[in-house]
């Protein structure tokens, strides 16, 4: 997926000053909705691992989200979450992921203008925060079963698709 996701980086850096958010929020969205429902009342194929080209497209879906619209999960979840890994695995996968991406992001963010003194401090503030949610995240994933974990995953993956298709509604009606 790392190759993908370098792609995705690239192409918001590119695109990132004329693509419009709310398009990209409303496609997210739509696209991450349509996969929790196929999933919860479709036909689910059999755990398995995907293919390499599905790695490097989801990853550039996962990437170019990320970068635009701070929203990498729903194509990333896409790839990942059917091969239903190992609770901690899972965690770790998107943890590794995530990181690099973020990494990714710094370049482009800059270039955009994203980065300002002001952020940097809003995220300095919060950065405690993060870190305890981190701790209690993975005290809860310890403690939780694999089949609810996945059942959570699946839930949250729909909340939050379906709160960045509102978004991107949102931002086209305000116009």
């Amino acid at each position: 997926m790392l190759p993908g996701a370098i792609f995705g980086v690239g192409l918001a850096w590119a695109v990132g000053s004329v693509v419009p958010h709310n398009v990209v929020r409303l496609i997210i969205g739509v696209i991450g909705v349509t996969f929790v429902l196929n999933s919860w009342f479709g036909k689910v194929p059999p755990p398995g691992r995907p293919s390499a080209a599905s790695g490097v497209f989801w990853g550039a879906g996962a990437g170019f989200t990320s970068t635009i619209a701070s929203a990498g999960m729903p194509p990333f979840s896409i790839h990942v979450l059917p091969q239903r890994m190992d609770k901690m695995r899972l965690v770790g996968t998107i943890t590794m992921f995530f990181a690099a991406v973020n990494l990714m992001r710094i370049v482009p963010y800059f270039a955009l203008g994203h980065l300002t003194r002001e952020n940097l401090v809003i995220s300095l503030a919060l950065l405690p925060l993060a870190i305890a949610a981190n701790f209690l995240g993975f005290w809860l994933v310890l403690r939780i079963s694999t089949e609810l974990f996945y059942r959570i995953s699946y839930a949250l993956i729909f909340l939050i698709s379906a709160s960045i298709m509102a978004q991107g509604v949102a931002g086209l009606l305000r116009g």
